[in-house]
């Protein structure tokens, strides 16, 4: 039985590891044969001339994926941005909510401190590619980045709570 299992889910854990929708795109590949096979994406942003794509697995999944295409149409680059290395880019103090979207993507939480005045926006994602950790990014009301912090992600909380 266990081994009929293994055999059945394997290949499903494969595929998720190439990100949605299966294999990641080639470079060069054309901004209609990426949608073709990934599907439309969560969002789509303008950043000067390129235009990027978003495709995410929040809000339960750990994992968003933006694809660059160039003014040409072709691919540039196909990353998964829910990483410490790509948060790292994000400079508190002068990035905006636009600048997080475009770096990272949609949120999988959005939240209010009302005594500190600062929207949250928490990410699900793999801290140094281990912990099942979430990020969460603090806005001030101008929408601009005012710190960032990570802690565990309590979806993986097995302790026992009162109110579960």
């Amino acid at each position: 039985m266990r081994k009929m299992i293994t055999t059945a889910i394997l290949p499903l854990l494969l595929a998720a590891c190439a990100g949605p929708g299966g294999t990641p795109p080639a470079l060069g590949e054309r901004l209609d044969a990426v949608k073709a096979r990934l599907g439309q994406p969560g969002a789509s942003y303008q950043l000067g001339g390129d235009t990027l794509l978003e495709y995410t697995t929040q809000p339960f999944g750990q994992y968003a994926y933006m694809a660059r295409f160039g003014p040409d149409g072709a691919l540039k680059s196909y990353e998964q941005v829910l990483t410490d290395e790509k948060f790292a880019t994000l400079t508190v103090g002068i990035a905006t909510r636009d600048d997080v979207l475009r770096t990272i993507g949609h949120p999988a939480e959005t939240s209010y401190l009302a005594l500190r005045d600062l929207t949250v926006w928490s990410y699900r994602y793999k801290q140094s590619g281990v912990w099942n950790s979430m990020m969460h990014v603090h806005f001030d009301q101008a929408g601009i980045v005012r710190e960032m912090m990570a802690g565990p992600d309590p979806a993986y909380d097995d302790k026992p709570r009162f109110f579960r």
